[in-house]
């Protein structure tokens, strides 16, 4: 199995993340990777994200900080 990052714009169109992923082995590792460089990937224009394993698609999230409330 292999787990992958897919980086889109608010509209859903893909763009290049500004930090480069690697191919993930487990899950744990590809969300370790997400929490450490998502502030990177959100000033290189990425808003939200979309974690695959293999070809199917796990779940989704925004990028962007909610607001406290």
């Amino acid at each position: 199995m292999v787990w992958t990052w897919r980086f889109e714009k608010a509209d859903g169109t893909e763009v290049e993340p500004a930090v480069q992923p690697e191919d993930f082995t487990t899950q744990g590792d590809a969300e370790s990777w997400i929490g450490e460089v998502w502030k990177d990937l959100l000033d290189g224009g990425a808003d939200k994200v979309t974690l695959f394993e293999d070809s199917t698609e796990i779940y989704g999230m925004s990028l962007h900080a909610e607001a406290a409330g």
